[in-house]
């Protein structure tokens, strides 16, 4: 069995509650507050900050020319491309540049962010990996799943989000990322795959938090 179709398996709980999430179902169904998805784009936002520099940690810790240069493509578009079609994007929820420059980063923002740039820097490329893939894999399913509802991509609103992250080209990059993960973890012992597999979990949870912090916009409690 490929390590994915393990995770995949053993993960089933926690990734339908992640698309159980009411947030999720909000943007299928087209009911979702309009002011917490756009919470979630300014901290949705800032969390691409950081998942950028991931890519660059890949590029670093590649021991091939052809998966550096996955990863610095990674880089690139997430930066020049990515980056610039979430600002266009989020216009439509009232949102300017100046907002997305001056945003600080929720509890929640932080500690996910912050773990994973703090597992890319310190563990191995499959460590690393295993720390992007729950976001990449589980926005392409929760994609796929949202255009199976009838009207939910042609939506005023959400429909951009369910086409962009329901395309064939977020698919394979997902694709891609499974793969490798499935290479750097072939013939590894069991001590090693276990540890691959907290990350990937620990990484999963913070997709729900990531969730239930858009849709309660929470904050610090200090500061309400």
């Amino acid at each position: 069995m490929k390590f994915s179709e393990r995770l995949y398996k053993e993960l089933q709980p926690i990734w339908r509650k992640n698309h159980a999430h009411p947030f999720v179902q909000g943007i299928g169904d087209g009911t979702l507050d309009q002011e917490k998805f756009r919470f979630f784009m300014i901290q949705d936002y800032l969390y691409l900050i950081d998942y950028a520099k991931l890519f660059a940690l890949g590029v670093m810790k590649a021991e091939d020319l052809e998966t550096m240069g996955k990863f610095a493509r990674l880089l690139d578009s997430t930066l020049n491309e990515e980056m610039s079609l979430h600002r266009q994007y989020a216009k439509k929820f009232g949102v300017n540049e100046d907002e997305f420059e001056q945003a600080k980063p929720s509890p929640t923002t932080l500690a996910y962010s912050h773990y994973m740039l703090h597992v890319g820097q310190n563990g191995t490329l499959a460590d690393l990996v295993a720390a992007i893939l729950p976001c990449m894999w589980s926005y392409s399913e929760i994609g796929k799943e949202l255009n199976q509802i009838p009207g939910a991509s042609e939506h005023e609103f959400y429909g951009e989000w369910i086409q962009m992250y329901s395309s064939k080209e977020f698919e394979e990059l997902a694709d891609w990322c499974i793969d490798l993960l499935d290479q750097l973890t072939e013939g590894k012992p069991e001590s090693e795959i276990a540890k691959l597999e907290e990350i990937f979990l620990n990484t999963t949870r913070f997709e729900y938090m990531f969730w239930d912090m858009s849709f309660n916009q929470a904050m610090w409690p200090t500061d309400e």
